[in-house]
């Protein structure tokens, strides 16, 4: 009996570890959404730029700017609590401080995007 038990708790942190893998894609998920959205703000900015009056076209693309920064946000928090929960037994998870530097750098490139949107 006591083979059973050892199986149904491997099988049980096998499961978690798939969960703290699958929180690492759904994380890299949420940020090429986010990424994205500041493709969508260039592309505004590039396709729009002759429109009169032109804070228009520039307050169009800071929308989406806003976005991807929200994104970014939403991704970091929302995988931290998920990481949070979950123990890691054979997988080696991405530490949440690498987590928060990749965010960070997202969002200071998104911000350094928005001031370039309006400078030019």
């Amino acid at each position: 009996m006591s083979d059973k038990t050892d199986l149904a708790e491997d099988r049980t942190d096998w499961a978690e570890d798939r969960t703290a893998l699958a929180n690492e894609r759904t994380f890299a998920g949420w940020l090429r959404t986010g990424m994205a959205s500041l493709g969508i703000a260039i592309a505004i900015e590039a396709i729009f730029n002759e429109t009169q009056p032109t804070w228009l076209a520039k307050s169009a693309a800071s929308l989406f700017v806003g976005a991807g920064i929200c994104v970014f946000v939403a991704a970091y928090v929302k995988s931290c609590r998920t990481a949070e929960r979950l123990t890691a037994h054979a997988s080696h998870p991405m530490a949440q401080q690498s987590l928060l530097l990749i965010t960070f750098a997202l969002i200071s490139g998104a911000i350094g995007v928005g001031a370039l949107l309006w400078m030019i």
